[in-house]
């Protein structure tokens, strides 16, 4: 009898302890592979897996795709062809400042076909701080675990007297110099995919832990042994090793934007330190980043993929600073090529990340951001411009002006500690001028826009709509910031009106926003169901709800709120139908919308992504609750195919990990975040300030999605919103859940 009684005990404790899971080491729920099924035909998330510390300057991934195939790591590929130190936000974007290091045994070979060895997932380990893959064409295993600036590896070679390890500093310009005596390399890269200035190198050191038994060098392809240098169109070093079985050659490498005793500087950050602490180190860190939020759930499925958005989430923006020999930030300017102090950061697209990446940051990572913003300071002093879409410096990516979102935001919701006001000329100036050579920083037609309140859609200018309805939200984050710094009301005035602009492309015979010629017509024929055309990687039904900071007027211009969540709801109702004439093939997104099975809504590509949390402001909060639940459930997984479309730099990440708490900030440049439906049975924010955000959701599960109270502090909440303020004193926001609508 006690046997039994005591095993019915041991089963009742083994059922509460998968009943909750309560996330201590959160980065061992991370799949850093998540979203890597990708092609440019159809992206789940057109990622790599980035071995890095979070936000660090330099990423690592194993390459298995061609030098300069912005899909470096693709999870269908047989063959890796190197470990690359790479810089890549997305591979449309592509890389700079790349280079990749190579084991092999036997011949000498190098290039990149040649050298490319076969592997498997089976025998390959994958996590944000510690990479290693067995490379089943030379019996070695590579292992990489990195820093912010360096990176720590340790190869494992068979018996042989041809041991190898080939450095590939890449072409368009690259330089090696082998030094045996000191047991290193060192060289530069100049490859990138623009945005950089003529001056632009990545310089780069290696140093062994194992004297040379050869050396070599190549030059554009031609192999001359015992040659210890070579600059040239394609350069690359290759030195031999005698190993014994099982024998581990270190190395570590680090580098540099700024120059090679910069690049020997930042090997300091590993500098005496064995691999595997540097790999103990790293974790650490993980854990400590990704711990800001701890979860507990009995779903193994949906931590693995909370953590993994999350850790997508503070990848991006990149820093693109190091630290001189008094520890303090410096960087190299991708903007005028001169070597100044203080922060920068870089690799991402406003477009993207000002709709949760950067709220999310003001929440929970606040210190980080005031770096961000102090780097935009410095974005705008050396380039006239803050960046749209920086990799390293101002690319031509995207329409709209949200950088002024990025700056509101953060300055609004209490970050401090960085040069406010020269940002308040710079995002003054941005809203009106363009930038004379990339046009996508800036406005693009502001004249048109001051004019006429919309930018025509017959005045060659593409995508007028998205720009204008962008421009006007921009305008509306430019009042917000200038009345938290107490502007003018003469000097405000303009951004008053502005953000009023939507208006001028609503068109009240089809509800929708509408392309409109310089003499106030609606473009004509209109098809609403057009992607491209007046409105950016989208259609009207899509574009129609970006009315981040005026949902009410938006209701109103429709004809009130019923036949507001009328036209919600068709997004929803309507099979997906799609016009793909603008750009005359049938773009990725599109397709991601077409397979997704819920109608025209476009999860895959931000413009519609906050559109769900509307009918938060329309009186039928359900109906966010239903909607938010179906994505999460149907479009994120933890697998390599786990994103319905571009991650896109932590945005599309953010939102889930937003969601999953159970709010969104639907516009940011407010304090107030739209309630929809926690994901987990307990969650805690643990905040900068100290305070813990406590989130509880009872009776959740996948039946009970609405929400039938909600309490905070003990107290009945009535409001479908929170505020900033509220939260950042640390509530405890209780949540009774149920299986249907509560209208």
């Amino acid at each position: 009898m006690k046997r039994a009684l005591s095993l019915v005990i041991f089963l009742l404790t083994l059922t509460f302890n998968s009943y909750a899971i309560n996330v201590k080491n959160p980065v061992d729920y991370v799949n850093t592979l998540v979203g890597s099924a990708s092609k440019s035909e159809l992206s789940t998330g057109n990622t790599y897996p980035a071995i890095a510390l979070p936000w660090g300057m330099n990423f690592w991934t194993p390459q298995t795709g061609k030098m300069g195939d912005g899909w470096t790591y693709t999870y269908g590929a047989d063959k890796i062809r190197g470990l690359k130190q790479t810089h890549q936000p997305s591979p449309w974007i592509n890389d700079y400042g790349q280079f990749s290091i190579m084991p092999v045994v036997g011949k000498k070979v190098f290039d990149e076909e040649g050298r490319a060895s076969w592997f498997s997932h089976k025998a390959e380990t994958a996590t944000p701080y510690y990479y290693k893959v067995y490379l089943a064409d030379y019996d070695v295993t590579a292992e990489i675990s990195p820093t912010s600036r360096a990176a720590a590896m340790r190869i494992t070679y068979p018996q042989t007297e041809e041991a190898y390890l080939v450095v590939d500093a890449f072409d368009k310009g690259s330089s090696v110099t082998i030094m045996p005596d000191k047991r290193t390399i060192i060289g530069y890269t100049t490859k990138n995919s623009g945005g950089v200035p003529a001056n632009f190198k990545n310089y780069f050191i290696l140093r062994f832990d194992h004297d040379f038994s050869f050396v070599g060098s190549i030059e554009d392809g031609k192999l001359s042994e015992g040659k210890t240098s070579t600059t040239c169109n394609h350069a690359m070093a290759i030195v031999g090793f005698r190993t014994k079985r099982g024998e581990q050659v270190n190395v570590q490498v680090a580098s540099s934007f700024i120059s090679n005793d910069q690049a020997l500087r930042n090997l300091k950050e590993i500098e005496g330190k064995a691999f595997d602490e540097v790999k103990t180190e790293g974790r650490k860190e993980w854990n400590n980043v990704l711990g800001r939020i701890e979860v507990e759930d009995d779903n193994i499925d949906h931590l693995r993929t909370f953590y993994s958005c999350l850790y997508r989430s503070v990848l991006f923006p990149r820093s693109f600073y190091e630290l001189d020999e008094q520890g303090k930030p410096i960087h190299y300017s991708p903007y005028n090529g001169q070597v100044l102090p203080g922060y920068l950061f870089t690799d991402t697209g406003f477009w993207d990340t000002f709709r949760s990446l950067f709220p999310l940051l003001n929440l929970v990572y606040p210190s980080m951001n005031e770096k961000m913003q102090a780097g935009l300071v410095n974005a705008y002093k050396e380039s006239g411009f803050l960046p749209e879409w920086a990799s390293p410096g101002h690319r031509d990516c995207m329409v709209g002006n949200n950088s002024a979102s990025v700056v509101a935001d953060a300055y609004i919701k209490g970050l401090r500690g960085y040069d406010i006001e020269t940002l308040w000329k710079a995002v003054v100036h941005g809203a009106n001028a363009v930038h004379p050579t990339v046009s996508s920083t800036g406005r693009k037609g502001f004249d048109y826009y001051n004019r006429l309140g919309y930018i025509p859609y017959n005045v060659g200018i593409n995508e007028s709509v998205a720009r204008t309805l962008e421009y006007a939200y921009d305008d509306w984050c430019i009042y917000q910031l200038g009345l938290k710094l107490g502007k003018s009301a003469k000097e405000l005035k303009p951004f008053k009106l502005r953000a009023m602009n939507y208006q001028k492309v609503f068109d009240k015979e089809t509800g929708l926003m509408r392309g409109r010629n310089e003499n106030g017509s609606f473009q004509s024929p209109f098809n609403p169901f057009k992607w491209g055309d007046a409105f950016t990687e989208g259609n009207s039904w899509h574009y129609t709800w970006s009315v981040f900071h005026d949902p009410s007027g938006l209701a109103k211009l429709m004809g009130g709120y019923d036949k507001f969540n009328a036209m919600l709801d068709s997004v929803f109702l309507l099979p997906p139908i799609f016009d793909d004439s603008y750009y005359g093939f049938t773009i990725h997104e599109i397709r991601e919308m077409q397979i997704m099975n819920m109608g025209n809504y476009a999860h895959g590509n931000q413009p519609i992504q906050h559109m769900i949390y509307l009918y938060d402001y329309s009186g039928q909060p359900w109906k966010t609750q239903y909607w938010v639940r179906e994505v999460m459930d149907r479009l994120y997984t933890p697998q390599p195919d786990g994103y319905c479309g571009d991650e896109d730099n932590g945005q599309t990440s953010a939102w889930y990990v937003f969601s999953a708490l159970g709010f969104y900030p639907v516009c940011p440049g407010s304090t107030q975040y739209m309630i929809g439906t926690p994901y987990f049975h307990k969650v805690k924010v643990h905040l900068e300030n100290g305070k813990t955000i406590t989130i509880k959701a009872d009776k959740n599960d996948a039946e009970n999605r609405f929400i039938q109270r909600i309490t905070m502090n003990g107290q009945p909440y009535p409001h479908y919103y929170l505020k900033h303020e509220q939260l950042l004193s640390g509530p405890a926001i209780d949540f009774t859940m149920c299986d249907k609508p509560v209208k």
